[in-house]
């Protein structure tokens, strides 16, 4: 694994302020304090903060596609493979609880914005959308499939919108058992009946 460079820590930081901070919010004082680097240094790699916003979500999108690819190798079947989706609400549930989801929170705020970046940031809503829809379509869901990769989608958004603003452990595992259990039903309706 090669070292990081001075460019990866930046984005690296300046990702964890956009997600706890939020992207208005953070200065290039507190990305450069973050990694411990001067200005001078700082502006070597990246000369506004919507270079960088580019780069988090280019680098976002990369983790994104590795966490998919992960998945479809752990996951032997599609409802495994959906299970995986589901359950990263109790892998970060802390995380959640105390700054919501991330790829949520930044396509919120920059659509309130109007930012020029907000489609290129929904493309991480995109990439799970697409990948959900292809495991329901394999669960034997075709027709449905795209329709309910959004149902899920659009719950564990709300799932996490909630976990931030209560702050409820057991809202979050009881929601996620619930997603569970819909998905088993879905699997269920999508197989054939053996008479």
């Amino acid at each position: 694994m090669k070292d990081k460079t001075t460019r990866d820590l930046i984005v690296e930081a300046a990702d964890q302020l956009f997600y706890q901070q939020g992207y208005e919010h953070t200065s290039f004082a507190n990305i450069a304090d973050a990694v411990k680097i001067s200005r001078g240094n700082f502006y070597y790699h990246f000369k506004t903060k919507d270079e960088i916003l580019d780069a988090v979500i280019a680098a976002r999108l990369v983790n994104t596609q590795k966490m998919l690819d992960q998945w479809e190798v752990e996951g032997q079947e599609p409802i495994d493979r959906i299970r995986c989706f589901i359950r990263i609400l109790i892998a970060n549930q802390t995380k959640i609880m105390s700054y919501g989801c991330p790829v949520g929170t930044l396509c919120n705020e920059l659509a309130k914005l109007n930012h020029a970046s907000k489609d290129q940031a929904s493309m991480l809503f995109t990439l799970f959308r697409n990948w959900l829809g292809g495991q329901f379509s394999l669960l034997g869901c075709n027709t449905e499939a795209d329709a309910m990769a959004m149902h899920l989608l659009a719950r564990s958004q709300g799932v996490a919108t909630l976990a931030n603003a209560f702050h409820d452990e057991i809202f979050i595992q009881q929601e996620v058992q619930q997603m569970c259990d819909w998905v088993e039903l879905c699997k269920e309706r999508a197989s054939p009946k053996v008479v």
